[in-house]
């Protein structure tokens, strides 16, 4: 998954499966929601779309939207240093933790703009970004 080429969100969209591609939009819509600003950098190779304040997938970036077949990861790319108290958060690495949505419904939970917000000033506090 490391093809570096780019799109745009639209592309993401076309290669998610059929029924979760509104589930794809309406994270799309959370993310912008609480950050109007974003960047957001598709990288079409990686199947993913990053949302953060520069281009920077890594350093940069707060959150990404990856669709599979059955769900769609609403990942965290720190997602270890943001409050997770109703346990939503699934991974292992050393930072980065998702969460799955498999429905619109999913997508209405408060929680997840809660977490955008704690990622997004997480990010913004470690590169002194005001």
């Amino acid at each position: 998954m490391s093809d570096q080429k780019f799109g745009k969100f639209d592309d993401l969209v076309e290669m998610t499966p059929e029924p979760l591609r509104p589930v794809t939009i309406r994270l799309k819509e959370l993310l912008l929601f609480v950050d109007p600003d974003a960047r957001v950098v598709v990288r079409l190779g990686d199947r993913a779309a990053t949302f953060g304040i520069g281009p920077k997938k890594m350093s940069e970036g707060y959150c990404y939207i990856l669709p599979y077949t059955h769900w769609v990861n609403l990942g965290f790319y720190r997602g270890v240093d943001i409050s997770d108290p109703d346990k939503l958060l699934e991974g292992t690495g050393a930072k980065m933790r998702h969460i799955k949505i498999r429905s619109i419904v999913e997508c209405d939970n408060p929680r997840l703009v809660t977490m955008i917000r704690d990622a997004l000033e997480e990010r913004k506090a470690a590169l002194g970004v005001a």
